[in-house]
């Protein structure tokens, strides 16, 4: 239950090392590498991480982005469970663990991390701790007290995280999800085919129920493809404004959601917050409707290739909508996502 194998992506990985993992117990993590995910072979004998406890999810993965591997590990900290991490360039030697960084978020349980790179933008790593609540009990028969859940988080160095205190994964209306341990999210995301004839790609994950118990299961969540939190506006409508941001590309495109009467309309501005001629909101296209990739419009025809490579602010008015991700692109894949 504490080694979580990865395919390990680094270029310079040798044929018997594709698979990787780490796992122990409290004496320290141990490296383990395989050719196949099946066989299985110890790197080194002698632990290569010592400080920590490793009696739940031991996460490593190789991060594309940074040029690193990284892992994840539980450890307490003013009596409270919570999440180390650490980087190597070679799997073996591990630079000395360090609490992740939540800022002014209070400090929670977190008993896992399921910390991964998102692949739809490698540069942001998203994490579904599993939240517990000791003192808590919901089921009176139940011989265990404490419930948990899902949270979410995310970051773009791997050590400063936002961390949402509203779950992620609520029990819901089951009774066995509550109770001690239940709601875990495993590790990874995956593309799925919506059960939807002509709709685009799910995300699936898994989360445990009935924990203790017999039928112990995963079952499987679904969610829209950066799913994960939006910009969201009541009828009433809203407005938020990004930082300065450097893109390059040709067209902008949003993954959102209306209803029949909403819209979003978008400004592009110099980094002072002034429109930028041809692409203001008087010039804007209304979009409206249901899409993951809906192309942002602008009436004056000015080519947004124009931009490329400049500091601008996006500017989005929101009514009865949900704007969940954006993406610059050429039309032949993200350039810059976020």
């Amino acid at each position: 239950h504490n080694f979580a194998p990865f395919r390990d992506e680094n270029p310079e990985a040798t044929p018997d090392a594709r698979y990787k993992a780490l796992g122990g117990d409290s004496s320290g993590l141990i490296a383990f590498k395989s050719p196949d995910g099946i066989h299985w072979s110890v790197i080194r004998d002698e632990p290569v991480i010592t400080e920590g406890a490793f009696d739940s999810q031991n996460i490593a993965f190789w991060d594309r982005h940074r040029g690193v591997y990284m892992e994840y590990h539980r450890q307490s900290r003013d009596h409270m469970r919570d999440i180390m991490m650490s980087t190597s360039r070679d799997f073996i030697n591990w630079e000395d663990p360090v609490f992740l960084d939540f800022g002014e978020t209070p400090m929670e349980h977190l008993y896992t991390n399921a910390v991964t790179p998102y692949f739809r933008a490698p540069h942001l790593l998203v994490g579904f701790p599993k939240r517990f609540l000791p003192h808590r009990r919901k089921v009176d028969e139940h011989p265990n007290q404490g419930i948990s859940e899902g949270v979410f988080m995310t970051s773009r160095d791997g050590v400063h995280w936002h961390r949402w205190q509203e779950a992620f994964i609520r029990p819901g209306v089951q009774r066995e999800r509550w109770w001690e341990r239940c709601n875990m999210p495993s590790w990874g995301i995956l593309r799925t085919k919506s059960s939807l004839a002509g709709a685009p790609d799910d995300l699936s994950f898994y989360v445990n129920e009935n924990y203790y118990e017999e039928g112990d299961r995963l079952r499987r969540l679904t969610l829209r493809m950066d799913g994960f939190v939006s910009l969201s506006a009541d009828f009433s409508g809203g407005e938020v404004r990004t930082k300065p941001l450097i893109f390059e590309g040709d067209e902008l495109l949003l993954n959102y959601s209306t209803s029949a009467a909403g819209s979003i309309m978008t400004e592009i501005q110099v980094p002072g917050g002034s429109p930028i001629q041809g692409f203001g909101l008087d010039d804007c296209d209304e979009l409206y409707g249901d899409e993951i990739e809906g192309r942002v419009s602008w009436r004056s025809g000015v080519d947004l290739g124009g931009l490329s490579g400049k500091t601008v602010r996006l500017r989005f008015i929101l009514k009865d909508a949900d704007l969940y991700s954006m993406r610059f692109g050429t039309g032949n894949g993200p350039n810059t996502s976020s």
